[in-house]
């Protein structure tokens, strides 16, 4: 049974190149977290005092402004940062997908990084040359496929990237959003090997701020501010308390299909 159980955790990050504690006074906005002001050392605060307890089936969206600490509790959770107090267990063969480019060497062929890529992921050998020939016909790169990789232009990294990501059987799916650089009729497609995924993994936390995304994949929400949970509940009352509106309100009747659910209009509109 995978499970993530954290509790009160914190991911300190010291600035020791910092030449006074005036830095911390010089921090603007809500970026990166809190400056700790104790500590002769300035600290980033980038999480602070996070509890959550997630199980086999859970889907997870992680909202928040770009600097509220979603990425780091996405890494706290893959076991990239271990927290500097409290502690983070998780039980599961983890599947991290920050950025779709790591793990890929540009000096070899798209189809080397196929198995590259794939190994990174955790997949055998055996199971990635089971699945180079569909990876292939997805991404749609024909012999760009035997040519080195800096030959490609981003969008093309992208979708071998997304061809690779999409087809790991992953018992924790830690996801953060990327997959912006292609074009529209390719992310189309590409979005429905992503919600394949994430019903094939045991369990999802995904980072984005796409609510037809989050809404497509999650069912429930945390709103990070600050390096702090802010509020933790079904997916529809965290975007609602953190944008200000329903998201559900007059989405489209194709989203509202392949959500299942009706449809909400405002005004009678």
């Amino acid at each position: 049974m995978v499970s993530i159980d954290v509790r009160n955790a914190y991911v300190d990050f010291p600035i020791f190149d910092a030449k006074t504690r005036s830095l911390k006074k010089r921090v603007l906005g809500k970026v990166g977290g809190k400056i700790g002001t104790e500590s002769k050392v300035p600290i980033i605060e980038a999480l602070q005092d996070v509890s959550l307890s997630l199980t086999d089936g859970d889907r997870v969206g992680l909202v928040g402004h770009n600097g509220a600490g979603k990425s780091t509790l996405l890494r706290l959770l893959s076991g990239i940062y271990e927290p500097t107090r409290g502690s983070a267990r998780v039980m599961g063969k983890v599947a991290p997908v920050f950025d779709l480019g790591i793990g890929m060497d540009p000096e070899i062929s798209g189809y080397e990084n196929i198995m590259i890529r794939g190994l990174f992921l955790g997949m055998t050998r055996r199971q990635m040359e089971k699945r180079v020939d569909d990876i292939a016909e997805f991404t749609e790169l024909g012999d760009y496929l035997a040519m080195p990789l800096r030959t490609y232009s981003t969008g093309m990294r992208v979708r071998l990237a997304l061809g690779v990501v999409t087809t790991i059987d992953p018992e924790i799916l830690i996801l953060d959003e990327g997959i912006g650089a292609v074009d529209a009729a390719f992310l189309n497609k590409a979005r429905d090997r992503l919600v394949d995924l994430v019903r094939r993994s045991g369990l999802l936390v995904f980072a984005s701020h796409a609510d037809d995304l989050l809404m497509e994949l999650c069912t429930t929400a945390i709103w990070m501010d600050e390096g702090r949970m802010r509020m933790h509940g079904s997916l529809r009352e965290v975007l609602t308390a953190y944008k200000g509106r329903d998201p559900f309100e007059n989405i489209s009747p194709e989203m509202a299909e392949r959500l299942g659910v009706e449809p909400v209009t405002v005004n009678g509109e």
